[in-house]
């Protein structure tokens, strides 16, 4: 019996083995997919890791962990109003996206956290964590930075909290904020004052795009105006172009019409033709020489205009040189006024006597063509008769320049003589208007109805003291004028004095040094009385 048990198992013990084997293999073979992780644990002392490949446990030797690996949406809202870093109480709500990290350490920690915990209660154990975290942040920042920075905001809470989520084998992949309120309703309130902004800018947009519309739209009436000006300008210069030729035209034949009935005249009075003629030549000598008088006339009286304007202009300027700078400027531009009008009025003149000349040489010349054939035997008593009548006019012209320069020279010797009396002609209206002066200074005295003297003090008696006021107000009036024009007053005035001229030095004309020269210029009678 033994033997035949020996000769029927030893052979099968093989095959048995080989079925034992086969089922090891089949309840201990295991293959992890991508978003787990399979932890074999229990004969070594580092567990074996497996994600995404096969691999083989020991049944009854060695257990088998799964760890989920995929992305984890956690909601993280504070339960409560949060206040902020400007003490506004706000409710954040935010979502993180987060999985385990998968470095070997991060799998160690999460295995020791969250092993075979399904998704929703690993992000259930994250959210008291991340929920931390951000009410931590919201107390650092201001209503206005959570809303109008969120990435800034997010990225805050990410920071913050991925230190903690590093100790538990977590890492945050994303963090976004979904919804920021406040209780007292401020967020509303900002939004409102930024859509009246908007508005405004708004606003200001569209009074800004009328005003270049505008602006457009007068450049382009301006543009067409002068357009329209133009057109008109040529339209009329064209007008005025014709014009002229039409009289030019009508001016030659007006001449040829001239010289066919001066030619008709000559036909048919051939027995007048030597009167005609030497008539006609006489008033053409006559014509010529008034032209000439007359150039010579506007001539003489522009020269003697202008020596007369020169001559007072510098009287003038010389006066008010010594009454006033600022009235001298305003005299100047009058003297140069006036010259100015008289000098256009001279040109004028010139100008209507030269067309007077031409006018009648062109009226003459049509008579003088058709008679001058014939008037040479005539020509020799007309010349001599127009010779006396230009050395008549030679003499009445040359009488009229010797007036005209008598006058200038008159004018010349009165200047001449108001250049020597400066000193004098300034003591001389001085003195003349030294009683107006002291008139004007002592009205205010005159409406004065009662003074009450209650005694002098130390500046003497009272009633000195207002009288007294007159004279120091003259002292004024003439130290001012004496800084205006320059001129030391009460160094003439002393120079004019008695004993100013009898103490000083006398020289060998017998003329003082204190005298002025305006006394030079009152002759030798009164050097003598000095």
């Amino acid at each position: 019996m033994a033997e035949l048990l020996t000769a029927y198992i030893v052979p099968a013990l093989p095959i048995v083995g080989g079925v034992i084997l086969l089922l090891i293999i089949a309840n201990g073979y295991v293959k992890a997919p991508p978003d787990q992780a399979y932890i074999i644990s229990g004969l070594k002392k580092e567990s074996k890791v497996l994600i995404g490949r096969a691999g083989l446990r020991i049944p009854f030797l060695e257990r088998l962990d799964r760890l989920y690996l995929g992305q984890m949406t956690v909601d993280i809202k504070t339960e409560q109003p949060v206040p902020t870093n400007d003490f506004i109480n706000v409710n954040v709500d935010a979502v993180a996206k987060v999985r385990i990290s998968l470095t070997n350490e991060g799998i160690k920690l999460a295995s020791k956290n969250f092993l075979n915990k399904a998704p929703a209660d690993i992000t259930m154990d994250l959210q008291d964590s991340l929920q931390g975290n951000m009410r931590e942040i919201i107390g650092t920042l201001s209503l206005k930075e959570i809303n109008t920075d969120r990435d800034s905001f997010s990225d805050q809470v990410m920071s913050k909290a991925s230190k903690d989520m590093d100790k538990l084998g977590i890492e945050i992949l994303s963090c976004n904020i979904q919804n920021v309120t406040d209780e007292n309703g401020l967020i509303r309130d900002l939004g409102a004052d930024n859509t009246s902004k908007i508005k405004k800018d708004a606003a200001i947009a569209k009074a800004q795009a009328d005003r270049d519309i505008a602006i457009a739209q007068a450049e382009a009436d301006k543009a067409s105006n002068d357009a329209r000006v133009l057109a008109q300008t040529e339209i009329a210069q064209k007008n005025n172009e014709l014009a002229i030729k039409k009289a030019e035209l009508q001016k030659a034949s007006d001449t040829k019409k001239a010289e066919a009935d001066a030619a008709y005249e000559i036909q048919r009075q051939e027995q007048e033709k030597t009167i005609q003629t030497a008539t006609v030549n006489a008033q053409i000598a006559k014509a010529e020489r008034e032209a000439e008088l007359r150039k010579q006339q506007v001539a003489i009286q522009q020269q003697a205009l202008e020596a007369e304007i020169n001559k007072k202009a510098d009287a003038d300027r010389y006066a008010v040189e010594q009454k006033a700078a600022a009235d001298l400027s305003k005299r100047q531009r009058e003297a140069e006024a006036k010259k100015y009008e008289l000098e256009m009025e001279a040109e004028a003149l010139r100008a209507q006597a030269e067309k007077e000349a031409e006018a009648m040489k062109a009226r003459a010349a049509a008579a003088r063509y058709a008679a001058e054939q014939e008037a040479s035997g005539i020509r020799f008593a007309a010349e001599q008769e127009a010779a006396g009548i230009q050395a008549k006019g030679a003499a009445e012209a040359a009488a009229i320049q010797a007036k005209l320069l008598a006058e200038a020279e008159g004018m010349e010797k009165k200047a001449e003589a108001y250049s020597k009396y400066n000193n004098a002609a300034v003591i001389e209206m001085m003195v003349n208007i030294m009683p107006q002066m002291a008139a004007e200074i002592a009205r205010p005295l005159s409406s004065i109805d009662k003074v009450n003297i209650y005694g002098g003090g130390e500046g003497g008696s009272g009633i000195g003291q207002v009288t007294g006021s007159g004279a120091t107000v003259m002292q004024q009036v003439f130290d001012t004028m004496s800084e205006a024009t320059g001129v030391d007053f009460r160094e003439i005035l002393k120079a004019q004095t008695f004993d100013a001229k009898v103490t000083r030095n006398i020289n060998v004309t017998g003329i003082t040094a204190g005298e002025s020269p305006a006394r030079e210029a009152l002759g030798d009678g009164k050097q003598d009385q000095a």
